[in-house]
């Protein structure tokens, strides 16, 4: 791993000029952010040695680096999914890159299904925890010291004072944001009644197919998280619906200009 990494990262320094300080990963629907940066180079992941390339409709697959609100930002426009057939350490390998580029803080963007009965579709949620239910683990075999450490803490995976600037950003623009957990599924299917019922009874908010992977790297490697995911559908008794792909990114972009908005001043 740590070859790959060190010939991916030499890749990319070579063809950009600056180092980023945040990394972004924008997920289904939600990639509209790179419409308000200021992008100094855009990278296919078909040119990246060692990248995996998206298969998901909605996912572009490019690297982008760039400006935002003074920041230098190192942004994924399009992640990679268990689903998909990769293995968690290739879904999480664009995050070690980060690291290794020079990034401090990893914020991630979903679309998931609601299984509170508060939330309703369109809601944006702030992540403040995880429930890992893919049965897999990205820190799975032999541990590489220069990475991270064997057994690293996750009691703070997602950090609490990001999350409480996040919250006074929406209540000063009058946007209504949701907290919770969120818990990870392997996918691709939507979840049946029962499973969206068994979620919600374990201690969950919402459900989705991504970014547990990417943030269990993150904070190996000990990366800040903060995440936010947008409530696309709704896992509860009484309001679930058939629900197809296109139903998901027309939710989460109709959600996007808050999430584009909270997500701007957090990183100022």
């Amino acid at each position: 791993m740590l070859q790959k990494i060190k010939e991916t990262v030499e890749f990319l320094e070579n063809r950009i000029s600056t180092r980023p300080e945040v990394g972004i990963i924008l997920g289904t629907g939600l990639g509209g952010l790179v419409n308000v940066m200021e992008i100094e180079q855009s990278i296919s992941y078909e040119d990246i040695p060692n990248f995996p390339v998206s298969t998901v409709e909605g996912h572009r697959g490019q690297l982008i680096f760039g400006t935002l609100n003074g920041k230098k930002i190192m942004a994924m426009q399009g992640r990679f999914h268990y689903y998909e057939g990769y293995s968690m350490k290739e879904i999480t390998f664009p995050v070690r890159i980060m690291k290794f580029m020079g990034i401090k803080l990893l914020i991630l963007s979903n679309a998931s299904g609601g299984v509170n009965p508060g939330f309703e579709v369109g809601d944006i949620m702030i992540v403040e925890d995880h429930i890992n239910l893919m049965k897999d683990n990205p820190l799975i075999g032999k541990n590489e010291h220069e990475i991270g450490v064997r057994f690293p803490d996750m009691s703070v995976a997602y950090d609490q004072d990001l999350i409480k600037k996040a919250l006074r950003i929406a209540e000063r623009h009058g946007i209504k944001l949701q907290k919770g957990v969120y818990a990870a599924v392997s996918g691709p299917t939507f979840e049946t009644p029962a499973e969206y019922k068994y979620i919600r009874a374990i201690g969950a908010d919402a459900v989705g197919m991504s970014t547990v992977p990417e943030v269990i790297a993150a904070r190996h490697m000990g990366l800040t998280c903060f995440a936010v995911s947008v409530i696309s559908d709704l896992g509860v008794v009484g309001k679930i619906v058939e629900i197809s792909h296109k139903q998901v990114i027309d939710a989460a972009s109709a959600a996007e200009p808050f999430m584009t908005r909270i997500i701007r001043e957090l990183i100022a």
